[in-house]
C-alpha cells in the first residue's frame, strides 16, 4: 500500500476506537442539492443592515468533501453531490457535543480525509464574498475512503491543474473520473435523454416495447462475427446476438402491429474510435409501411432528440467544426450516385474484376472471401462516408448487400434500403422488409456461400425464421439505430468509449 493508503487506515481504526462508525448503517435523510441551493438562494437586507434569508433555512445534503482549509477555530470545506459544488462553512462551537469537541478537533479536522462522504444540517448564507454556502450545524460522516482521489485543482476563473485525464485510467476507473471529472456526467444524462425520448415517441406512434433472446442458436439479423458459447444442459452451441431483428420480424408476423426493442448487441469484431465488441441499438418494425415512411419518422425522432436535448429547444448539433441540422427533409442519395459522385466509377456496370481493380489501385484493404457487395462496401466506406455530414439517407442498395430486404418495385437488382449517415458516420439501417420466404431463402443460401468462400460476417440459414415467413408476414418496414453513435453525435464526442460507463478494455496487469 502507499503511504495515503496506510495513513487512511490507521484514520479508520482510530474513529472506531473513538466510537464513530466509518460506514454507518442509518439512512442520512436529504431534501436539498448543492446546484439548487447555489442557484436559487434568497435573501433581503433590512433597515437595521442585516441580512434575512427568504428560503433554505434548513438544509440537509451529503456528498464528497472535495477540498478544506482551516480559518482558526473555523474550517470552509467543499462538498460534492451529484448536482454539483458547495461551500461548508463549519465552526467548532457548532460542533460541540456537550463540552466534547472530539468531533471537530479530532474526527473533521484529524481523520477526515479528500474524498469522504459526509452528511450535514444547517442553513444556507452568503458569505462576505458573495459565496452561497452552507452553516454547518450537524455533521456525520457516512463513508470512510480508502484510497485518495486524484487532486484536480480549479481556480477561480475556472482553470482545471493537475486534470485526471489518460483516457485509459479514465474508462477503467469510471468511478474516479466521473469523481473528479463531474462535467462528463452530462453526457451520461443527455444519453439518457435521448433514449427517453426515442421512446416516448415510439409510444406516441402506438408501437410496443418487447424483449427478444440475447442468447441465440442462430446468429442473424446482420452481417457480423458473432461471440459463441455453449449451453451444459441442452449440449449445443450458443451465439450472444448480433442483432434482434429476425426475433422482432417473428412478432409481427404473430400479429403485433408495431414493436420496438432497446438491447445489447455483441459483434465478436475489431475495436477503435467508433466500435465497441458491446453496443446499444433500438430496433423497431412497423405493419403496413414501406421506407419511406420509415425516413419521414426518422427525420421527425431525430428532429425531436436534438430539441429536447436542447435548453433553447435548437434542432442543430455542433459536431466537431460541423453545425449539423436535424430539422428535416434530409437530403437523398443513392449509393450508386454517391460513389459515382465522389469517386467516378460506375460500380452498377463494374464487375468484380474491375472493383478488386480499383480497391488495389486505391490501397482499399481486401481479401478474396469478398464478392462484389462487400468490394462495393469498402469503397463507400473509404471514398464516401466521410463527406457524408450533413443528414443523408443512402438509399437503393444492391440485392447482394442486403440479404433480408424486399426487391425495389422499380429498379431491378436494387433492394429498398437506406442507411443515415451523419457527420461521415452510419447512425441507422432501414429496409422494406422482405416477406417472400421463398425469396428470402434464396438470400439465405447467398450468404452460404459467401460463408463457404471464408466470409465470417455472411449470416446463417435460419429455418424457423423461415417458416415464420411462411406463414405469412404483413409488408413491414424495420430500422435499427446504434445508440452509441448517436450519443457521440448529440454530445460532441468523438470516441466512443466516452459514450460508454464501461467500455471493453485489456485485462489490467
Amino acid at each position: 500500500m502507499t503511504e495515503q493508503e496506510i495513513l487512511r487506515r490507521e484514520s479508520l481504526q482510530k474513529l472506531r476506537e473513538l466510537g464513530y462508525d466509518p460506514y454507518p448503517p442509518e439512512m442520512f435523510a436529504v431534501n436539498a442539492f448543492a446546484a439548487d441551493i447555489v442557484a436559487n438562494y434568497q435573501e433581503e437586507t433590512l433597515e437595521d443592515g442585516t441580512k434575512n434569508r427568504l428560503n433554505y433555512q434548513e438544509v440537509a445534503l451529503s456528498g464528497r468533501i472535495m477540498a478544506s482549509r482551516e480559518a482558526g477555530k473555523a474550517l470552509f470545506m467543499n462538498l460534492q453531490d451529484s448536482t454539483g459544488r458547495i461551500q461548508l462553512y463549519l465552526r467548532r462551537d457548532d460542533l460541540l457535543q456537550g463540552e466534547d469537541a472530539t468531533l471537530f478537533d479530532v474526527v473533521i479536522k484529524k481523520l477526515l480525509d479528500l474524498g469522504d462522504f459526509v452528511g450535514v444540517k444547517g442553513f444556507a448564507f452568503r458569505t462576505k464574498t458573495g459565496e452561497v454556502s452552507v452553516h454547518v450545524k450537524e455533521f456525520k460522516l457516512l463513508s470512510k475512503t480508502l484510497h485518495p482521489l486524484p487532486i484536480v485543482k480549479r481556480d477561480a476563473e475556472g482553470n482545471i491543474f493537475d486534470a485526471f485525464t489518460d483516457p485509459e485510467q479514465r474508462y477503467r476507473m469510471r468511478y474516479v473520473d466521473l469523481t473528479v471529472n463531474p462535467e462528463f456526467r452530462q453526457i451520461f444524462i443527455k444519453r439518457s435523454k435521448l433514449i427517453k425520448t426515442m421512446r416516448n415517441y415510439l409510444d406516441e406512434l402506438g408501437l410496443l416495447e418487447v424483449e427478444t433472446p440475447i442468447l441465440q442458436p442462430i446468429h442473424g439479423g446482420a452481417a457480423a462475427r458473432p461471440f459463441k458459447t455453449h449451453h451444459n444442459t441442452l449440449d449445443m452451441p450458443l451465439f450472444l446476438r448480433i442483432a434482434n431483428e429476425l426475433y422482432l420480424k417473428r412478432l409481427i408476423v404473430g400479429g403485433f402491429d408495431g414493436v420496438y426493442e432497446f438491447g445489447k448487441m455483441f459483434r465478436n469484431e475489431g475495436m477503435d474510435r467508433t466500435h465497441n465488441p458491446e453496443f446499444t441499438a433500438l430496433e423497431f418494425y412497423v405493419a403496413y409501411k414501406d421506407y419511406n415512411w420509415m425516413m419521414d419518422v426518422t427525420e421527425q425522432m431525430l428532429e425531436r432528440v436534438a430539441r429536447a436535448l436542447h435548453n433553447d429547444g435548437a434542432s442543430t448539433v455542433q459536431a466537431g467544426s460541423h453545425l449539423i441540422e436535424f430539422a428535416g427533409p434530409y437530403n437523398r442519395l443513392t449509393m450508386f450516385d454517391a460513389i459515382k459522385q465522389y469517386t467516378g466509377i460506375d460500380v452498377e456496370q463494374s464487375d468484380e474484376a474491375d472493383l478488386r481493380k480499383y480497391c488495389r489501385d486505391n490501397h482499399i484493404e481486401i481479401d478474396a472471401s469478398m464478392g462484389k457487395a462487400k468490394l462495393i462496401d469498402e469503397i463507400f466506406g473509404e471514398k464516401v462516408e466521410e463527406h457524408l455530414i450533413q443528414p443523408t439517407f443512402l438509399i437503393d442498395y444492391p440485392v447482394e448487400m442486403s440479404p433480408l430486404t424486399k426487391m425495389h418495385r422499380s429498379k431491378p437488382g436494387l433492394v429498398e434500403r437506406f442507411e443515415l449517415f451523419v457527420n461521415g458516420k452510419e447512425v441507422a439501417n432501414a429496409y422494406t422488409e422482405l416477406n417472400d420466404p421463398i425469396d428470402q431463402r434464396a438470400r439465405f443460401e447467398d450468404q452460404l456461400a459467401l460463408a463457404a468462400r471464408g466470409d465470417e460476417e455472411a449470416m446463417a440459414m435460419d429455418e424457423d425464421f423461415l417458416r415464420a415467413l411462411e406463414y405469412g408476414m404483413p409488408p413491414t418496414a424495420g430500422i435499427g439505430f446504434g445508440i452509441d453513435r448517436l450519443t457521440m453525435l448529440f454530445t460532441g464526442q468523438a470516441s466512443i468509449q466516452e459514450v460508454l460507463f464501461f467500455p471493453q478494455m485489456r485485462p489490467e496487469h
